[in-house]
Formats: structure tokens, sequence, C-alpha cells
């Protein structure tokens, strides 16, 4: 399977459990993999038929601009799905990092794998 992947991407959101996390927004770093075809795009030389990861990176910015979630599992879980079903993307791999959340750790999250392959 082909993929297209956004590696990197930080997003701020408001995040987190405690009082404290609730007014403030905190930097969430996501790594993306997302199965796509690429031999119709690559065929055509047509962004139409690609998976524009432009604009997934610019929905996830939205996304992670109006969410206030209190676990990195409830975002991740949500962004997969809308992003599934915005795109017609039939397979993801979403790694969420929270950086700092653990001092004595560059960072923690979680790693969800959707779909089929």
């Amino acid at each position: 399977m082909d993929k297209v992947f956004i590696e990197g991407l930080e997003v701020d959101t408001v995040i987190g459990v405690y009082d404290w996390e609730r007014g403030i927004r905190q930097c969430l770093r996501l790594d993306l993999e997302c199965g796509w075809d690429v031999r119709a795009p690559a065929a055509g030389d047509e962004l139409a038929c690609a998976l524009d990861y432009a604009a997934v990176a610019a929905r996830i910015q939205t996304f992670a601009g109006e969410a206030r979630f209190q676990l990195v599992e409830t975002f991740a879980e949500r962004l997969a799905g809308a992003l599934m079903a915005e795109f017609g993307i039939a397979w993801l791999r979403l790694k969420l990092t929270k950086p700092g959340a653990v001092p004595a750790a560059a960072g923690v999250g979680v790693e969800i794998e959707r779909g089929c392959r």
C-alpha cells in the first residue's frame, strides 16, 4: 500500500484533565500516515486525484483550534474519524505526542491505527 504522510505537525489546542490545563493552549505534535494509492495522481500529475496533504494539514489545524478534550486518546480518535470521513481515507496511522507532559520524557501520547490496509 502506498502512503501519504505528514510528520511533526505541531498544533495548539486545549487538552488536559487538570484545571490549569483547561485555561491554556498546549502544543501537540502529530505524525500521520494515510493509505492512498498514488498511481492515479502520478499518472496524470493532477492534484485533484491526490490526497492533498496541505488540505489535510489545514483541516488538522482547524480541528485542533476548535477542540476541547481532556484526553489525547479522545483527540486522536475524533481526529482520525474526521479525516477518514472528510478525505475518503481507508486506512491511517496517527501518532499524537504531548511534549512536556511528563518532565523526564521528551513526550508522551498515543498511536492509533484505523481502517483497513
